[in-house]
């Protein structure tokens, strides 16, 4: 009977120092299966935050963010900065003056050359080519133009981006546009050179309404940069 009582005590040890544990976190009167499934989902989101890194992708010295992920055979130069929670697919080079936002997806075979600028939110297709110079010539050094894609935009699969342009918030560039000119938020943009065919929502539907509202509930106004979303 000795044991059982000793072990008795340390399980209500075990029990109290749980509950005191749950109080400081805001909880009260939690049971011990309560208490360990908030500890396993602590863990659990712990282990979704690291960054996993293909060992034959090459990223040493360069800035990535907790929860980021980047395949086989990526090149990624020391002095990129990229966020937390992106995914980066096989076979993508990213050079030292680009910077990623958060939550950003760039699909296989994607150049990032220096001067390119991705916000959060991102997706860019498979293929998609960015370019950095307007007039290149074999080893001739020049200032490098910028290149911005701002928040929600997509890019699709083979798209072409010339230097120097900003592709605006939640626009929406097909597969195999070729982009010359700058693009406003919420813009459909198709063709070669790409040409603005209609507005997108930030769900991704096209606006057919006249009233720029969307099956999902969201409307929208023209503003001086494309559409912006009513309050």
């Amino acid at each position: 009977m000795k044991p059982r009582k000793s072990a008795m005590l340390i399980s209500c040890a075990w029990q109290t120092s749980l509950d005191r544990q749950a109080a400081l976190v805001g909880y009260s009167n939690l049971g011990r299966r309560k208490a360990f499934d908030l500890r396993t989902r602590n863990k659990r989101a712990d282990k979704a935050r690291k960054r996993e890194i293909h060992p034959s992708s090459e990223t040493e010295g360069a800035t990535i963010g907790s929860g980021t992920r980047v395949w086989q055979f990526c090149i990624i130069l020391p002095q990129a900065q990229i966020g937390c929670d992106c995914n980066i697919c096989a076979h993508v080079l990213i050079e030292n003056d680009v910077v990623i936002g958060d939550r950003v997806t760039i699909k296989s075979g994607v150049q990032l050359w220096d001067g390119t600028r991705i916000e959060d939110d991102v997706f860019i297709g498979p293929n998609a080519t960015f370019t950095n110079d307007r007039t290149p010539r074999s080893r001739k050094k020049r200032s490098l133009l910028v290149t911005r894609v701002q928040r929600y935009a997509t890019i699709g699969a083979n798209a072409t981006i010339l230097p120097g342009l900003t592709i605006g918030q939640a626009a929406m560039v097909s597969a195999g546009a070729v982009v010359t000119r700058n693009v406003p938020s919420h813009a459909l943009m198709i063709g070669n050179p790409a040409r603005r065919k209609g507005w997108v929502c930030l769900c991704g539907e096209t606006l057919r309404d006249v009233g720029l509202s969307c099956q999902c509930g969201k409307r929208y106004e023209r503003g001086a940069d494309g559409l912006a979303p009513v309050s």
